[in-house]
Order: structure tokens, then C-alpha cells, then sequence
């Protein structure tokens, strides 16, 4: 072996054990680098993968039911407030519709009659008291009469026939002055009846009327119309179909009611409160962080809130980490908003500190 290929020998293992350290070196300065970046990062910042985008979801329920005679929009396309969507066969509300109104005329009608019974009774009244007014003139001069011929009859000056025709006549007054006095007595109480009649009318003209209202109203449900503004989803109805009072139809997503439902550990909420600032990263649009701010706290937590909540009370106790879910409050353009849709994954990252 020559002295030349011996040299270099010795040089390549000095060679190869500065490389290792160097190496070192740069992954120990990479480490630290990355490890301070995310100290002062999450020191900052709390974040979860654990949330989605959530929307106000408004379901349509049939309030009357009947065939479906029309649907005037298509699945998963945008609707507006009040827009007719589905038309129902009205026909049969339009004949209680009908049935109503005609109640409604025969009982102003009834009242017509009780008011023209109370104008009548009243006059009859008039004349009734007339009556006694002449009934007790007459008695009046039949008394005196019957008064003068008694002091005639004692000395003979007229004959007992006269006295007794002044008698009779001073009778038949007096009769006639009571019967008068009851016909007055029996017209005031035929205006009494007829009041109460006019007021039992007048009741039955107010359930009439009210009967006249349900009726409109039944017949304008048979024409179901967008609750709020969005878009349509879950059709669960086909023309010709009938469909019962209570009746899920389908349902609207509300348009800008779009917002995060973040569930953040128990363990991170001590730093997180209403008003802080958010950003939100859509699975969908990773490229694209969206603007957004903490706004309200569950008042309880998932686990509570769920359909069978646990019960560490049974003996089996297993200690779990509770999520909160927190309402996060999105700040995006209308052309971001039209994108995102409830149910879609996102990472959310609250800044804490400024």
C-alpha cells in the first residue's frame, strides 16, 4: 500500500465525523426554531379541528292538509321570504269559505229582525201609554159622574137605573184604565226580550265573523310559502300527493345565517371569551382563511346536551376531557358565504392575546 493511498484514508473518516455533528447541529437549531415558533404560537392562540359550519335550518310544515296541486320551485335552489312554493287543492276551504259566509249573512240578518222588533215594541209602548193617559181621563169623568149621581140617588132625584148605568160605566173605565196600565207593563217587558235578542244576534254575528276569518285563514295555508330567504333542501313531496296537517315538507337553510359551532376542550376555554378575534379554515378552501369572532358559550356541554347525557353517579366513572361548543360569528363576503354550506369541517384558531 502506497503512503498516498494511506493519506487519504486517514482524511476520510475526519471528513465523515464533521459531518454528523453538523448535521446535528442544524436539526438541534431546526427543532428548537420550530419548537419556539409554536411555544409562542399556541401560547397566543387555542386552537380545534373539532368544528363545522352550522345555519339556521327553517322546516316547512303543512298547516292544513289536502293534495298537493302545484309545486312551483326545484330542490336545492335559492327561494325568498313569502314566495308561494306549493299550492294545495282549495276547493273544500273555499266551500267552508262560503258555508261561513252565508252563517255570517243570516245572522245579520237576525239582527236586522231584533232591531226592527225593538222600533216596533217601542212604538207599541208609545200607544200603550196613550192608552192610559185616555183610560184615566175616562175614569176620571166616570168617577165624577158615578160620584154626583150617588148624592142624587139618596133624595130621589134620578132613578136607580141611572145610578146604576153611572156605576157600570165607572167600572168599565176603571177596567180599561188597568187593562191599559198592563198592555204598558207587558210592551216595556217585550222591549227587555227583544234587547236580549238583539244581544244573543249580535254575539252570533261576532262567532259568525269569526267563523268568516278561520275559514280565509284555512284557505290561505292551502298556499305554503317561504318562511325566510334560502335555499331548499329535503323535498319530501311529489304534485298530487296528499299530505296531512303537520306535515314536514321540506326545509329552507337560511340565507347569512352561516356560523361556526366550535368544540373546544374544557381545558382551553380559559383564555377564550366573547369578541375575540377568529380565523376560520374551510376543509374545502384550505387556501382561503375566513375573518371571524367569538360569540357566545354553550350553557352546557356536548356530552351533557346529547340524547342518553352520562351518569357518573351509576359507579362506572371514567374521567373524560368535556368539549364546550362555542358559537364563532363569521365576517365574509357574500361570494364566501354562497360556498359554505352547514355540516362542512373546519379548523378554527382564536387568537387570545394581541
Amino acid at each position: 500500500m502506497t503512503t498516498e493511498s494511506t493519506t487519504e484514508q486517514a482524511i476520510e473518516p475526519k471528513k465523515k465525523s464533521k459531518i454528523v455533528p453538523i448535521i446535528l447541529t442544524v436539526l438541534l437549531i431546526a427543532g428548537a426554531i420550530f419548537g419556539a415558533k409554536e411555544y409562542f404560537y399556541y401560547r397566543n392562540h387555542v386552537d380545534t379541528d373539532d368544528a363545522q359550519i352550522d345555519g339556521d335550518i327553517s322546516p316547512v310544515v303543512a298547516r292544513v292538509g289536502g293534495y298537493v296541486n302545484e309545486i312551483k320551485f326545484e330542490e336545492n335552489t335559492k327561494v325568498t321570504e313569502g314566495q308561494v312554493l306549493v299550492t294545495l287543492d282549495d276547493r273544500d276551504y273555499k266551500v267552508k269559505l262560503e258555508q261561513a259566509m252565508a252563517g255570517q249573512k243570516g245572522a245579520d240578518a237576525g239582527v236586522g229582525v231584533s232591531q226592527s222588533q225593538i222600533i216596533a215594541t217601542s212604538a207599541n209602548t208609545g200607544t200603550a201609554k196613550a192608552n192610559i193617559e185616555s183610560a184615566k181621563v175616562k175614569l176620571w169623568q166616570a168617577q165624577k159622574d158615578f160620584d154626583r149621581y150617588a148624592n142624587l140617588i139618596k133624595d130621589g132625584s134620578i132613578t136607580q137605573q141611572q145610578f146604576d148605568q153611572a156605576k157600570a160605566t165607572r167600572d168599565v173605565a176603571q177596567a180599561t184604565y188597568n187593562a191599559a196600565k198592563d198592555q204598558y207593563t207587558v210592551a216595556l217587558k217585550q222591549i227587555g226580550t227583544t234587547k236580549s235578542q238583539l244581544a244573543v244576534s249580535s254575539n252570533s254575528v261576532s262567532q259568525r265573523q269569526s267563523d268568516v276569518d278561520f275559514a280565509k285563514l284555512q284557505l290561505s295555508y292551502t298556499e305554503i310559502k317561504a318562511p325566510a330567504t334560502g335555499i331548499v333542501s329535503k323535498k319530501s313531496i311529489q304534485k298530487g300527493q296528499l299530505i296531512q296537517a303537520g306535515q314536514s315538507l321540506f326545509s329552507i337553510v337560511n340565507e347569512n345565517s352561516l356560523y361556526v359551532t366550535a368544540n373546544f376542550k374544557e381545558t382551553q376555554l380559559q383564555d377564550i371569551r366573547a369578541g375575540l378575534k377568529v380565523e376560520v379554515e374551510v376543509d374545502a378552501f384550505p387556501d382561503q382563511k375566513i375573518e371571524a369572532e367569538v360569540y357566545n358559550f354553550s350553557p352546557v356541554t356536548g356530552a351533557k346536551g346529547s340524547l342518553l347525557p352520562p351518569d357518573n353517579a351509576t359507579g362506572n366513572f371514567v374521567k373524560v376531557v368535556q368539549r364546550i361548543p362555542v358559537k364563532i360569528k363569521l365576517k365574509a363576503s357574500k361570494e364566501i358565504l354562497e360556498k359554505l354550506r352547514p355540516g362542512m369541517s373546519v379548523k378554527v384558531s382564536v387568537t387570545t392575546k394581541d
